[in-house]
């Protein structure tokens, strides 16, 4: 059934009575039957030894074939063969049937109970636990029960084995249809393989006709493809030739218009090059024009400094920690030149009360407590453009420690608190940018330097403190002072000289004091070389601003100095006293000027005289009031 082949061994002849020998007894095995009596444990006591008695020589069993025809399909050939005998061991005295799937099973017996067979009614179920029938175990004298037990189960198998014949007997006839129908078949077969081969004949003698008739079609396609091509391009050539007429005509019309338009444009053009031409030779005037204005300006603006003094002072109040002006300063309401400082003195006999004096100080400016970094740098942001002009430039900020000196030279990061330098490299920036417009060129180059008790030292070196070089003052043939071994630091705008001031800081000399706890014990001098070009009117021009923050000049008996201190304040007060007295000389005029009684006045040598401009900041503040010792 289903195109399955199935192999039945035949079984004996089962004793009807329990006093036959055990041993004869066969068993049935078959996937499709689940005897649960089989693998109990009583049956297993039971049979065991009988098992021991069987003969092992089983009755060799031809097996018979059958081919199954599916859905009018026909199995292949190794299916329809019959599968080669072959002897089956047998287990025991057992007998092996192998029949087909459980579902067969049950129809065929089922079948066979429609028929009418004589199938027994089958036992009771064995008891899930021990196998025994009716769900209780045998004692092991009760042999005769046992042997009721085992008829039942014989009946029981006596009935699968009748309704297997049968199903047998009806798989045999089933097979004997399969092996005719599989016969006629390979016969049809045969038949259809001949018909294939006298049709692959006459396909092949057609193939060749058909492939010249492909190659003829194929031809005959890609000619009309051709002509209808050509006859498309055909008209729209003609299209084409009848637009390019009509686009002919328009043309001729237009080129007729342009050469009267070409006509007067000639004109216009003439007009027009002779008013460049005047236009040109007014730039020209007019760049003359701004040149001569320029260098006027120049001249002007160096007559105005002269005038106000190639050499000026400039006074600069700090306020008190909690504001306000001290009571000892007094400022004009309207003189912003002049500044009073009123001082108490006791009376040397001692019989008069004491009485207050006042000193009275002329400067060219003087700023009080309230004035901004802003309004202090606009007075000097002139002399900066000076130096822009070609004049060296120095400008110093002098004063005790604490007055305000390092506030007013550089100032904090904030913008509206920075100090003259920052706000002087901002403006010249910005003031290159703007003559660059004229055809002027400038290279900036700048450094940093500190004397500190009367030595050079580079604060733009970032080497190894132990490898830094020496450094000494040198002044050229063309009178140009240098120092050996010094950073120069080439700079295009204003944040890389910003980050040089930074780098300066850092490495400055300062020191606490009984006065300032963070006092500069160095003047440091910065210096910006300026060197302007304008090639197309051959001018030149070369200058130095100075910038120089003094350090503080200090009385040993209100900073307590000592020991290095010490040194350090006699070093101090040692050049500043030398700078006073070489101002003191160009403003007299004098024919010696002693540079070189320290080396910070002969480093800017060449900023303080000839043609150059010298601003001086004084910084005051006021400390307390001198009283006499009294006993």
């Amino acid at each position: 059934m289903d195109g399955s082949i199935f192999l039945r061994w035949s079984v004996s002849r089962l004793p009807l009575y329990p006093h036959q020998n055990m041993s004869r007894l066969p068993v049935s095995s078959s996937k499709r039957v689940l005897l649960a009596s089989s693998s109990s444990s009583d049956n297993g006591q039971d049979v065991e030894p009988a098992q021991k008695k069987i003969r092992k020589d089983p009755e060799p069993v031809k097996p018979q074939a059958a081919a199954t025809i599916i859905g009018g399909r026909r199995l292949p050939a190794a299916a329809t063969r019959a599968p080669i005998s072959r002897p089956v061991r047998g287990v025991g005295a057992a007998t092996v049937a192998v029949g087909p799937s459980r579902g067969v099973l049950k129809q065929s017996i089922a079948s066979t109970a429609a028929k009418g067979g004589n199938a027994k009614p089958t036992a009771a179920p064995a008891c899930p636990k021990t196998g025994v029938v009716g769900g209780s175990k045998r004692q092991p004298w009760d042999l005769k029960g046992k042997v009721v037990d085992m008829e039942g189960k014989i009946r029981n198998y006596q009935t699968k084995v009748k309704a297997t014949s049968q199903e047998n007997e009806e798989l045999k006839g089933t097979m004997a249809q399969s092996q005719s129908r599989a016969a006629e078949m390979e016969r049809t077969v045969a038949r259809q393989k001949r018909q294939i081969s006298e049709y692959e004949a006459e396909l092949q003698a057609l193939s060749g006709v058909r492939d010249e008739l492909e190659m003829v079609s194929s031809d005959k396609s890609t000619l009309e493809k051709e002509l209808s091509n050509l006859e498309s391009k055909h008209k729209v050539m003609e299209t084409l030739r009848d637009s390019q007429e009509t686009e002919l005509q328009t043309l001729k019309m237009k080129l007729s218009v342009q050469e009267s338009t070409l006509a007067r444009l000639q004109l216009t053009l003439r007009d027009t090059e002779e008013e460049v031409s005047s236009l040109k030779d007014t730039v020209v005037q007019q760049k003359d024009e701004l040149h001569a204005g320029e260098m006027e300006r120049r001249r002007l603006h160096n007559a105005i400094q002269e005038l106000k003094g190639n050499i000026r002072v400039f006074c600069r109040v700090r306020p008190l920690v909690e504001g306000g002006l001290s009571k000892h300063i007094q400022l004009a309401a309207g003189d912003n030149t002049t500044i009073t400082l009123a001082k108490t003195e006791e009376s040397h006999t001692g019989k008069s009360a004491d009485t207050q004096k006042n000193y009275n100080f002329n400067f060219d400016r003087v700023f009080g407590p309230q004035s901004l970094q802003q309004e202090v740098f606009e007075e000097i942001s002139l002399l900066v453009q000076s130096a822009l002009d070609g004049y060296n430039v120095c400008c110093f900020a002098y004063g005790q420690t604490g007055s305000g000196k390092t506030y007013t030279m550089e100032g904090d990061e904030c913008d509206e608190s920075r100090g003259v330098i920052p706000r002087a490299v901002k403006q010249i920036f910005r003031a290159a940018e703007k003559l660059a417009a004229q055809g002027w060129e400038f290279t900036f180059t700048a450094s940093f330097v500190e004397i500190y008790n009367e030595s050079l030292r580079d604060l733009l070196y970032s080497g190894k403190a132990s490898k830094r070089p020496e450094h000494e003052i040198r002044k050229s043939s063309s009178n140009e002072v240098t120092i050996t071994n010094l950073t120069y630091e080439r700079v295009c705008n204003e944040d890389q000289v910003l980050g040089l001031i930074m780098l300066a800081n850092q490495n400055r000399s300062t020191a606490q004091t009984a006065q300032n706890d963070r006092s500069s014990r160095s003047h440091s001098v910065f210096q910006l070389d300026i060197e302007g070009v304008n090639v197309g009117r051959d001018v030149k021009c070369k200058s130095t601003l100075c910038l120089v923050d003094l350090a503080g000049s200090e009385r040993m008996l209100k900073s307590q100095s000592q020991g290095e201190r010490f040194k350090e304040m006699t070093a101090i007060n040692g050049s500043l006293s030398n700078l006073g007295i070489v101002i003191t000389a160009l403003a007299n005029k004098e024919s010696y000027v002693p540079y070189r009684n320290s080396k910070l006045t002969y480093l800017l040598q060449g900023c303080l005289g000839g043609n150059s401009k010298t601003l001086m900041f004084v910084n005051d503040c006021v400390i307390g009031t001198a009283s006499a010792n009294r006993k």
